[in-house]
C-alpha cells in the first residue's frame, strides 16, 4: 500500500524498497547485448469522458477526463489561458488535490486578469492557473488564476512547503526585440527570465498567504536565464535548475534559509569532472564525479559584448550571461535541459536532444555521493524522440513526455514509462483532431507536445497537458500492468 504522507513528503517519489537509479543500472548492459529498451504496448482509441471526443490512444482499461480547455471560463470568471505546460500537484486535502499549471505564452499584450491580484508585468501575457480534482469521485472541481504578468512560463516544480516555483523561459525585457518571433519589438515593462513562487490558493482567499493587490516578485538570486524546470531536495532545501538552450548548464541554488527562497542564497553551476561537454553519446550507466562553482552575477542575462545597448530598440544578446560565467569556471555543457524531478534522494533530469542520435538523454544526480549517472540515452528517434517534462511515479518508473521534431503529425507525440527494470513502454499517444467541436478549435494536433506530467498522491491518477490546443487531462487505469 502506498503511504500518502511519505509520497507527499518526498515530492511524489517512488516509495518502493529500492531506488530508481539502482534498478536502472543494468540498462546499459541489456542494450549492449542488443536487447531493445522498448516494450510493445497495444494502444486503443479512447473517448474522453468529459466531451466524448477520442483525444487519446491508451492501453486497454484506461480512461480519462479532460478539463480546463483554453478558452473555457474558469471558476473565478476568467478565461483559461492557452499553451498549457509544466504542472504539479502542490497540495492535498484529503481526497482533493490542488495543481498549479503553467502557461507558456511568449507574446506581449494585455496580461491575464486576476481577481484581487496585480500582475508582475501588465504587458506580459503568461502566468499560472490552479485546478482542483477529487481523486475519489474522479471529478474536476474548479480552477482560477494564481499568477499573472509573466512571460513564457515553461516548467517549474513543487516545494516541500506547498507552493509552486514557475520558471520563465526567456530573458526579454523593456525595449527588446524577440529573435524567435520575427525580431518583433516587445512592449514588456519588466525584465523577464526569473523564477517566481506561486501560492496555489486564490489571491485574497481564506487559505491564501497573499494579500489583496500584492504584486508578484521574482527571486533574482536564483538567476536570470532561459529557465525550464526545478526540483527541490527536501532534506536540504537546495533547488536544482535546468536551462533550455543548445548550450545549457545544470544549476543548483543553495538557499540562505530553508523554505524562504526570497531570503537569498548562492547559484552554482555543475562541473562534470573530466567532461566539459555532455552533449555527445555515452554508454548507459556511465557514472561521473561532480563539483560545483558559484556564479558571480546570477542576474546577468547576456554575455558582455553580445548585446548592442546603444541600439534603439536594443538588440537582444546571446541569453547566456549566467552560463558563460559558469563555463569560464569549469561548468559543463549539456544540450537543452528540460524536465527535472526529485525523488528517493536523487535528482532526475533530461536533455531533450542530447546524445549521439540527438534523441534525448535521462540523467540522475546523487547529491549525497556527488555522482552523475546516465540512466538512458535514446538510440534513435523511433524509440524515444526528445523527452521534455518528466516525473517519477509512486511505483518507481519515470514518465517521459515527448516534444519531438518529426514535423507536423508525421508521428503522434507519445508518453512513455521508463521502468525500474530499464524498459520503455508506451503509455499514451496524442490522438487529438478537432473540427470545431470545442471552443472553435480546428486542426490536427497529434504532432503537438505533451507536458505537465504529475501523479496524484494515491498514485491512481496521472495528470497531463496537451500544450496545443491547451487541454488538461486526468488519466486512470490499471497502472500495475504498465511500466509507470
Amino acid at each position: 500500500m502506498i503511504n500518502r504522507r511519505r509520497f507527499l513528503s518526498d515530492n511524489f517519489s517512488a516509495v518502493t524498497s529500492f531506488g530508481v537509479g539502482a534498478a536502472l543500472s543494468g540498462l546499459g548492459n541489456r542494450l549492449a547485448k542488443g536487447e531493445s529498451p522498448a516494450k510493445k504496448a497495444r494502444l486503443i482509441e479512447v473517448a474522453d469522458e468529459s466531451t466524448g471526443l477520442p483525444l487519446l490512444r491508451l492501453p486497454e482499461g484506461f480512461r480519462y477526463l479532460s478539463f480546463g480547455w483554453a478558452g473555457d471560463q474558469m471558476s473565478d470568471g476568467m478565461v483559461t489561458p492557452a499553451a498549457h505546460d509544466g504542472m504539479g500537484v502542490v497540495r492535498s486535502d484529503g481526497d482533493v488535490v490542488t495543481l498549479v499549471r503553467n502557461h507558456e505564452i511568449s507574446h506581449d499584450g494585455k496580461c491575464i486578469p486576476q481577481r484581487n491580484g496585480l500582475p508582475f508585468d501588465a504587458r506580459a501575457r503568461a502566468g499560472c492557473t490552479s485546478l482542483r480534482f477529487d481523486t475519489t469521485k474522479g471529478q474536476w472541481l474548479d480552477d482560477w488564476v494564481s499568477l499573472t504578468g509573466t512571460s513564457r512560463n515553461c516548467a517549474g516544480g513543487v516545494t516541500p512547503w506547498g507552493t509552486w516555483l514557475t520558471c520563465e523561459e526567456t530573458v526579454l525585457g523593456p525595449g527588446d526585440r524577440d529573435p524567435y518571433k520575427d525580431n518583433r519589438l516587445r512592449s514588456f515593462r519588466q525584465t523577464h527570465g526569473w523564477i517566481f513562487e506561486v501560492d496555489p490558493a486564490p489571491v485574497g482567499g481564506p487559505d491564501s498567504v497573499e494579500q489583496n493587490n500584492r504584486v508578484p516578485r521574482p527571486i533574482p538570486a536564483m538567476g536570470r536565464f532561459v529557465h525550464e524546470a526545478v526540483a527541490i531536495d527536501r532534506q536540504t532545501g537546495i533547488v536544482y535548475e535546468t536551462e533550455d538552450r543548445g548550450t545549457a548548464g545544470f544549476y543548483r541554488f543553495v538557499p540562505t534559509k530553508y523554505g524562504d527562497l526570497s531570503a537569498g542564497g548562492v547559484l552554482e553551476i555543475c562541473e562534470v569532472v573530466g567532461q566539459p561537454d555532455l552533449r555527445g553519446g555515452f554508454v548507459n550507466g556511465t557514472e561521473f564525479d561532480v563539483r560545483w562553482h558559484p556564479i558571480p552575477d546570477p542576474t546577468l542575462a547576456h554575455t558582455p559584448g553580445t548585446r548592442d545597448v546603444d541600439a534603439t530598440p536594443a538588440k537582444l544578446g546571446d541569453e547566456l550571461g549566467v552560463f558563460q560565467q559558469g563555463k569560464a569556471l569549469g561548468g559543463s555543457t549539456f544540450s537543452r535541459l528540460e524536465g527535472c524531478w526529485f525523488g528517493d534522494g536523487l535528482v532526475y533530469f533530461d536533455a531533450t536532444n542530447g546524445g549521439e542520435a540527438r534523441a534525448g538523454q535521462i540523467w540522475q544526480y546523487d547529491p549525497r555521493r556527488e555522482k552523475l549517472t546516465l540512466l538512458f540515452e535514446s538510440p534513435d528517434k523511433p524509440t524515444l524522440n526528445m523527452p521534455d517534462n518528466l516525473c517519477v511515479s509512486p511505483r518507481g518508473g519515470i514518465v517521459l513526455c515527448e516534444d519531438n521534431d518529426y514535423g507536423a503529425n508525421e508521428y503522434p507525440h507519445r508518453v512513455f514509462g521508463l521502468s525500474q527494470a530499464g524498459q520503455l513502454r508506451l503509455l499514451a499517444e496524442n490522438n487529438c483532431r478537432l473540427d470545431g467541436q470545442r471552443n472553435g478549435f480546428r486542426g490536427d494536433f497529434r504532432g503537438k507536445e505533451w507536458a505537465g506530467a504529475t501523479f496524484s498522491p494515491d498514485g491512481k491518477w496521472l495528470f497531463l497537458n496537451m500544450q496545443s490546443p491547451g487541454i488538461t487531462l486526468a488519466i486512470t487505469g490499471p497502472w500495475q500492468d504498465t511500466l509507470a
